[in-house]
């Protein structure tokens, strides 16, 4: 008798929510459980240099998951993501210090604060867009900027603001090992809303808004009410990751939220890949290692080229815009799209034609 013995031989779906599955297979499933595992246990036997480079990681990862909603998705352009970033780290700070709110709760008010103010500019920014949305998200960065170094009873002013540790039932995570694990938990639940939000009807609509708004418009989507929405939940997403930042550091200062860490979250998404949840934390990982990388490079040239040591802080933030240029010509869909296809040449290899 002939066997009737079956195998599977593709990667078949039949349903939209198999489509739309976070993750596509049972092995990529299993890779992210083995990288969080990793992960947990990495503070044992990790140095300091590389926990802070982790922790860096962590709520840069958070804030450029926001933006990438915002643009990538969406497509909505913004130049004031800096701006919203350094209002969550004062936010939180003030929230703290003011009420006396654990700093554990008061890093999600502060998201929800900052979400407010996102929504502020998100009502005119909705309904415009191309060169005069960059110009309208461009002037919230320098009113933020403003409001900064005005507004002492909330930020400090010129002083800046103290930022106590993350603290839980007595216990204060005000080390590099511990706070690691409340970067990690954020993280993890960021990455896990923003997926899950683009597999729901209201992420949909957002892919829409960005790929052709006429045809949204007609299919009944209210343009105006998704564009504010993704304002508002990018601005939530800064927020937290700010709140983060500053906690981190103990202290926040309004110089550090300027212009120019705005162009290296857009710099973030374009390398990891715009409209990629997965590219969001690809391209903050490449921007954070970046600087690491030349410094260890410049380590080895500095005998013979000693001008070197002074030109450093330059180079790195040339390497920026020239990383930007040479991703938008060579690979203008990021490190996801990259990733992506070398996934589907080993899985169809030796036929990957």
């Amino acid at each position: 008798m002939a066997s009737h013995n079956t195998m599977k031989c593709g990667d078949f779906r039949t349903t939209y929510e198999k489509d739309s599955t976070i993750f596509p297979t049972p092995f990529s499933r299993k890779m992210v459980l083995a990288s969080i595992a990793f992960l947990l246990i990495m503070p044992i036997f990790a140095d300091s240099y590389v926990l802070n480079l982790s922790i860096q990681i962590g709520y840069y990862a958070v804030a450029a998951l926001g933006l990438n909603i915002l643009v990538g998705f969406t497509g909505q352009i913004s130049l004031g993501h800096a701006a919203f970033f350094g209002f969550g780290a004062f936010a939180s700070a003030w929230i703290n210090n003011s009420t006396g709110i654990p700093v554990f709760f008061s890093i999600p008010l502060a998201g929800l604060l900052t979400m407010a103010v996102g929504l502020m500019f998100g009502v005119p920014a909705g309904r415009i867009k191309g060169l005069y949305l960059a110009i309208a998200t461009l002037a919230s960065q320098y009113i933020l900027e403003d409001f900064f170094g005005r507004a002492g009873w909330f930020t400090g002013g010129p002083y800046g603001a103290m930022a106590n540790p993350v603290s839980i039932f007595g216990f204060a995570f005000d080390s590099d090992q511990s706070f690691f694990y409340i970067v990690l938990f954020w993280l993890v639940l960021s990455f896990v809303l923003g997926a899950n939000l683009m597999r729901s009807r209201d992420g949909r609509a957002l892919v829409a808004v960005r790929d052709h708004y006429l045809s949204a418009e007609i299919m009944g989507i209210n343009l105006t009410k998704y564009r504010i929405m993704s304002f508002g939940i990018s601005s939530f997403f800064a927020g937290i990751g700010g709140a983060l930042f500053g906690h981190y550091l103990g202290f926040i200062s309004a110089e550090g939220f300027n212009i120019l860490l705005s162009i290296q979250f857009l710099a973030m998404i374009i390398i990891g890949g715009l409209g990629s949840v997965m590219g969001s934390l690809m391209g903050v990982i490449f921007m954070v290692l970046l600087p690491e990388v030349m410094e260890f490079a410049a380590g080895g040239l500095r005998d013979v080229f000693p001008s070197l040591a002074h030109s450093m802080t330059y180079l790195k933030q040339m390497s920026i815009g020239i990383a930007i240029i040479l991703f938008l010509i060579f690979e203008p869909d990021g490190l996801a799209h990259r990733w992506r296809m070398t996934k589907a040449y080993w899985k169809l290899y030796p036929f990957s034609y």
